[in-house]
């Protein structure tokens, strides 16, 4: 069994140890039971909520609400509203953890630091405004097909308090899915696929993670789905190409929090309020 090794023998990037056949199976256990309490599960979800959403009414009926009020007690609405960021966290630790047990740097090996503001700052907006963009596009399609159902970013009680709690929301967003989707299962496919190494197989991962990413956003209809497969693509390449994580944290956080806070706003200033 591993033991996590001092900070000063942690590994800070390039390829990952070789690994045996055993400890394959090992990380595709380990890679299972991660998404079975995450992103996997969400997935599945998703999938029977839209054949729900088939049986009883189209999809250009219905609406989609991400983020919500638990409680009318405005106490009771803010404790569920953080303990809800708070929980759903608790994926991001645990993959944290497990590759620390491993003697491996995660902050450093994944590029989930702070060593390049700059340059993080900078792709990250540049891929918000690109991946923002497309998602207007998307809705629009979506919405004009039939296709999508009308979403509704945060339907949360207006408080003092809901502005932070919201942003906290995209900031849980943000990580789990770009740590796990991308820094950690990338990761985990090199060592379970020692091919990975190769070009075209690691673009297979990056499709399969992709595929994954569009399925659990499934219950807010069919373009959602398609947009989301689409980003998944090009923050997987991005992350192939830069080997770093925190751009690709920035702009969804970015995205969630014009969402969130703006969404009705951005539909009126490009003409899209009536969808």
């Amino acid at each position: 069994m591993s033991t996590l090794m001092p900070m000063t023998e942690l590994t800070t990037g390039g390829a990952p140890p070789r690994t045996d056949a055993r400890s394959r199976r090992f990380y595709a256990w380990e890679v299972g039971i991660v998404l079975a309490l995450s992103l996997g599960r969400s997935a599945i979800y998703a999938v029977l909520q839209l054949a729900e959403r088939l049986s009883i009414a189209p999809l250009a009926e219905q609406t989609a609400t991400v983020q919500r009020s638990r409680s009318r007690a405005e106490g009771f609405d803010a404790a569920y509203q953080l303990l809800d960021s708070l929980f759903a966290l608790a994926p991001v630790a645990l993959v944290i953890y497990l590759v620390l047990l491993s003697g491996e740097n995660p902050f450093r090996r994944w590029g989930l630091d702070f060593r390049r503001p700059g340059r993080d700052w900078a792709l990250g907006a540049g891929l918000f405004g690109l991946i923002g963009a497309g998602t207007l596009v998307v809705y629009f399609a979506g919405r004009s097909l039939g296709i999508t159902a009308q979403i509704v970013p945060a339907d949360v009680t207006e408080y003092w308090w809901t502005p932070p709690a919201l942003l906290l929301a995209a900031l849980r967003h943000s990580l789990l899915e770009e740590v796990i989707m991308i820094a950690y299962l990338f990761d985990r496919a090199r060592r379970i696929w020692p091919q990975t190494t190769d070009g075209r197989a690691m673009g297979a991962v990056v499709l399969a993670a992709a595929v994954l990413r569009g399925a659990y956003h499934l219950y807010q209809g069919f373009g959602p789905g398609a947009g989301n497969l689409l980003m998944g693509l090009i923050f997987g390449w991005i992350y192939l190409r830069f080997g770093r994580v925190m751009p690709l944290v920035i702009a969804h956080f970015l995205l969630d929090a014009v969402a969130f806070l703006a969404f009705p706003l951005v539909l009126t200033s490009f003409g899209l309020a009536g969808l």
